[in-house]
C-alpha cells in the first residue's frame, strides 16, 4: 500500500522478565566442533537481542548464572564456523546444552572468489535505509563496512544486505556496541517495505566520563519512551493509558476506483508524449498517480484493551485487531528529523497533549503472540508504519533494557499551545 510504509523488524525469538523478583535459572553448556566433537576454546556465546553474553574456557564451556525465566535464541560464533543457533526456555531448575557448530574452512582445492567491492551509492543506500535518519542514527557507525555485501537486482530493484559474520555499529549516542550476526536485509522499492533480521548482540560502551554516562541513560529512556517495545509492553501489561499511549482502528477497504483509473492513466501515458496532453488530462494524471489502492477510515474513540488482545488460561498473551491499527503516544515531541506529516486522531472530544509520535499497525495473520519483555514470538507477523518505521538502528535498544525514571502517567490535558520540540541529543 502506497501510504503505508511498512517495516518489518524480524529479531528472532526470545523472552525476559521484566520484573528483577522473578525466579531465574543457571544456564551452561559447551561448544563443541561438530565434526571432530572437540570443544572451542574463546568462542562467543551470546542471547540474542539482550547483552548477556559470554566466552567458553579452554574446556569449550559457557555460563550464564542468572538468567530470567523465558525463551531465548542462545548463538555460538568462532572464527572459521558457521554461526550455532538454538531455541530454549530457561526455567528455574539449571539448564546444560551443547552448541555444535560446523565448520566452513576451505577444502583442498577450493578456488576462494572474493566479492566485487559495493557500489558506494548501493552502499549508501543500504546504510541510510538500515541505520536510518533519526538524530540518534546520526550518532552511529559501521566499523567494519568491507564485512557486508549489498547487491541490486537489475530487473526487480530490490535491494538486499548480507554478511558473513557480523555487522558492528557503534552506537555513541546510546552507549551500546551492536553485533549483528548473519543479517540480512532486503528493501523492496514497490512495496516500499524494509525488512532485516539475524542474531544481533549489545555490548556496554565504557564511558569516557560521568557525565558522558548520564548522557547514554537519558538517551536510552528516550528512545524507549513511546517506542514499540514501550507500547507491547504496556499492552502485555494493560497499562496503555499509563504508558501515554492510544490505540485506535483503522477500516481499509479496497479502492473500487483504482484498477479502473490506473488503466485509463496507462493508456494516456501511451497515447502520446507529456507536451500534447490537455490541461485536463495533465490534471487527470496528477490525480491518478496519487490514488491509493486501498481507503482508509480511522475510527477516533479509543479500542478497549479487549479489542487488542487475548489472554489465554496459561496467561499468554497476543496482539489482535483487524484491518490496522494506529497508535498515539503522548507527551513527546517527534524527532527534528521526522519529516512525514503526522496522522491525524480524528475528530475527539477529548483535548490530548499536542506533542505526539503516531504509528500505524498491520498483522499478517489474526494474532500475533506478545511476550513479557515486548518482544514478538514472531516479529514476521506484525508490520509497521509511521513513527516506529522512521525509527530504526539509532534507537535499537536490547530486550533486557529495563527503564528508570519514565514519566507519569497520560492524562487528558488542556489545550494548551504548541510546546518547544525535545531536542535529542
Amino acid at each position: 500500500m502506497s501510504y503505508f510504509k511498512a517495516l518489518l523488524l524480524l529479531c528472532g525469538a526470545w523472552l525476559l522478565t521484566l520484573n528483577a523478583a522473578q525466579a531465574q535459572g543457571k544456564l551452561s553448556g559447551v561448544v563443541l566442533d561438530s565434526v571432530t566433537h572437540e570443544p572451542l576454546s574463546f568462542a562467543s556465546v551470546f542471547l540474542a537481542n539482550t547483552t548477556l553474553g559470554a566466552t567458553t574456557t579452554e574446556k569449550g564451556e559457557f555460563e550464564f548464572p542468572r538468567v530470567p525465566k523465558g525463551t531465548y535464541d542462545i548463538v555460538g560464533s568462532y572464527l572459521g564456523y558457521r554461526l550455532g543457533k538454538q531455541t530454549i526456555t530457561v526455567e528455574a531448575a539449571p539448564q546444560r546444552l551443547t552448541l555444535n557448530l560446523a565448520p566452513t574452512g576451505n577444502q583442498l582445492g577450493e578456488v576462494v572468489v572474493k566479492p566485487a567491492p559495493n557500489k558506494p551509492e548501493e552502499y549508501r543506500q543500504f546504510t541510510e535505509l538500515f541505520i536510518g535518519g533519526s538524530t540518534f542514527s546520526e550518532q552511529c557507525r559501521i566499523s567494519n563496512p568491507d564485512d557486508v555485501r549489498v547487491m541490486l537486482d537489475d530487473s526487480t530493484q530490490e535491494l538486499t544486505a548480507r554478511t558473513k559474520e557480523f555487522l558492528q555499529i557503534d552506537n555513541d549516542a546510546l552507549g551500546y556496541r551492536l553485533k549483528y550476526y548473519g543479517l540480512y536485509f532486503a528493501y523492496d522499492k514497490d512495496a516500499q517495505s524494509i525488512t532485516y533480521y539475524g542474531q544481533p548482540v549489545f555490548e556496554e560502551m565504557k564511558p569516557r566520563d560521568e557525565a558522558q554516562r548520564r548522557l547514554w541513560a537519558a538517551n536510552r529512556l528516550t528512545a524507549y519512551t513511546g517506542s514499540f517495545m514501550h507500547f507491547l509492553r504496556s499492552l502485555y501489561t494493560n497499562r496503555l493509558a499509563a504508558g501515554s499511549f492510544l490505540a485506535q482502528q483503522v477500516r481499509v477497504v479496497a479502492n473500487p476506483r483504482y484498477e479502473r483509473n490506473q488503466q485509463q492513466r496507462t493508456a494516456l501515458l501511451a497515447a502520446g508524449a507529456a507536451g500534447a496532453y490537455s490541461p485536463a488530462e495533465k490534471d487527470s494524471l496528477r490525480r491518478w498517480s496519487r490514488e491509493a489502492p486501498e481507503l482508509a477510515t480511522l475510527y477516533p474513540e479509543p479500542r478497549p484493551i479487549d479489542s487488542l488482545r487475548r489472554v489465554k488460561p496459561n496467561g499468554r498473551v497476543y496482539l489482535r485487531f483487524s484491518g490496522q491499527l494506529q497508535v498515539a503516544h503522548f507527551g513527546e515531541a517527534p524527532d527534528p528529523r521526522f519529516k512525514q506529516r503526522m496522522n491525524t486522531l480524528g475528530p475527539t472530544r477529548t483535548p490530548y497533549p499536542l506533542q505526539r509520535q503516531v504509528s500505524r499497525l498491520q498483522l499478517a495473520d489474526d494474532e500475533a503472540e506478545i511476550q513479557a519483555d515486548g518482544s514478538l514470538r514472531n516479529p514476521l507477523e506484525v508490520a509497521v508504519g509511521g513513527y516506529w518505521g522512521f525509527e530504526k538502528i539509532g534507537e535499537f535498544l536490547p530486550y533486557d533494557y529495563v527503564p528508570t525514571g519514565m514519566p507519569t502517567p497520560m492524562a487528558p490535558a488542556r489545550p494548551a499551545p504548541a510546546a518547544r520540540p525535545v531536542r535529542r541529543r
